[in-house]
């Protein structure tokens, strides 16, 4: 099992930000552990968001380069695998209310940091649910 999915944190967020639905103990030195998948998968919501508010990020590729930089990522095939998984141009803005699309960029992205994505629709209702 992935670090990632092990933490119920598929995006893999660092350390930082006091995240609703933390472990009150953190083991991992650099990542976040929350209680359940929806918690991890609602901060990945909310920091995507907050890209377009505060860096005017809207695109797949401006929301993954800045999730995953090139200084430790290969940004450009993460870019082009979450592009193909959602079905849309890398450079088409996006509406970060629209549920749909944001699942299925969410979705990808925890393939991309996880090497697999075993969430049921109804963790990703939760997490909506939870915003």
């Amino acid at each position: 099992m992935s670090r990632g999915i092990r933490n119920h944190n598929p995006g893999n967020i660092r350390h930082g930000d006091k995240w609703q639905g933390l472990r009150n103990t953190q083991t991992d030195k650099s990542f976040c552990q929350f209680i359940a998948p929806e918690w991890g998968i609602r901060a990945m919501i909310k920091i995507l968001c907050n890209y377009e508010l505060l860096y005017g990020a809207n695109t797949i590729r401006q929301f993954i380069s800045r999730w995953a930089p090139e200084i430790e990522n290969d940004t450009e095939g993460y870019i082009a695998y979450v592009s193909r998984a959602v079905g849309i141009d890398s450079r088409t803005v996006i509406d970060n209310n629209h549920k749909v699309i944001m699942t299925a960029l969410v979705k990808a992205m925890i393939q991309m940091e996880n090497g697999q994505q075993p969430y049921s629709e109804a963790t990703f209702e939760k997490a909506w649910s939870l915003l």
